[in-house]
């Protein structure tokens, strides 16, 4: 039986999604130990008048994700990205709807969860475990992490604990780590932020081959250009609500309209020229 290429097989379904945070009012969090312990006793009785106090994070989102496809997302700070990436994970409880997923998405930096105390090496080792590979699958692709990384490039700073490493050195392991296996779904949080332009470019060329071998790709990220580079389809959110879904061109030009520029954390990201040599006073 000849198989059907061209079918789009879901690999993400976010079914009516509400997310919604409860953080503790000024007056609710003080008293006795008991006093405290009553009051989670009570607590759906209770929430009102504590002053717990509910945080609308997502509201009503629904989508489909298909296989193959790398989708980027977007919106202002505080819009419910990383909150709705989280929720796919399975790291966040849902309030409403339902999230279906077909295989393990895997979110960067979760699964490859790195050790301070541990050489680069050792977590080399343990995140490739931790996300399911095997010791020889490890082993054979040991180097090629380390080395599209670059964590070596200015020294051996892979067998050095991890403590000693710059964020950015960091945040480079756990992604090279993460992205040395093939995912179902992997779930990318400002990744592409971190590193030279170098760096950004063999992680662009990474999620190009994940989608390629047939899983899905979710960005989160305030770099546009990024975005364009890598997905061919975004989900703009904002105050937690679904405002657009489409094409990448098509939704980041009505962003940058609501936003009143062209990729301002690109921009932002740009060092500054030096500043000019004072001339030599004959």
């Amino acid at each position: 039986m000849a198989e059907h290429t061209d079918e789009k097989i879901p690999t993400v379904i976010a079914d009516g999604v509400d997310i919604v945070y409860r953080v503790n009012g000024t007056g609710a969090g003080r008293g006795s130990a008991t006093a405290a312990l009553n009051r989670m006793l009570r607590r759906k009785q209770t929430e009102k008048a504590s002053g717990v106090r509910r945080v609308h994070a997502v509201r009503n989102v629904s989508f489909v994700a298909y296989r193959g496809e790398a989708i980027g997302l977007i919106g202002t700070n505080g819009s419910g990205k990383s909150t709705l990436l989280k929720a796919v994970a399975g790291l966040l409880p849902v309030e409403n709807g339902r999230i279906y997923t077909d295989g393990q998405p895997s979110l960067l930096g979760v699964n490859a969860a790195l050790m301070r105390d541990l050489t680069g090496e050792r977590n080399v080792h343990l995140g490739g475990l931790a996300m399911g590979m095997s010791r020889e699958e490890i082993k054979s692709r040991y180097q090629e992490i380390v080395d599209f990384s670059g964590i070596n490039d200015k020294g051996d700073f892979i067998t050095l604990p991890m403590r000693t490493y710059s964020s950015g050195m960091a945040a480079r392991l756990r992604f090279s780590i993460a992205a040395a296996k093939d995912h179902d779904v992997l779930l990318v949080d400002e990744a592409l932020a971190t590193g030279d332009r170098s760096f950004q470019k063999r992680s662009e060329a990474r999620i190009r081959e994940l989608r390629k071998r047939a899983g899905t790709v979710f960005l989160v990220s305030h770099n546009n250009k990024s975005i364009r580079d890598t997905c061919d389809r975004v989900l703009w959110l904002e105050r937690g609500e679904l405002r657009m879904d489409g094409p990448t061109e098509e939704v980041l030009q009505e962003y940058e309209k609501f936003t009143g520029g062209t990729d301002k954390a690109a921009k932002a990201a740009k060092p500054a020229k030096p500043a000019p040599k004072p001339k030599a006073h004959a």
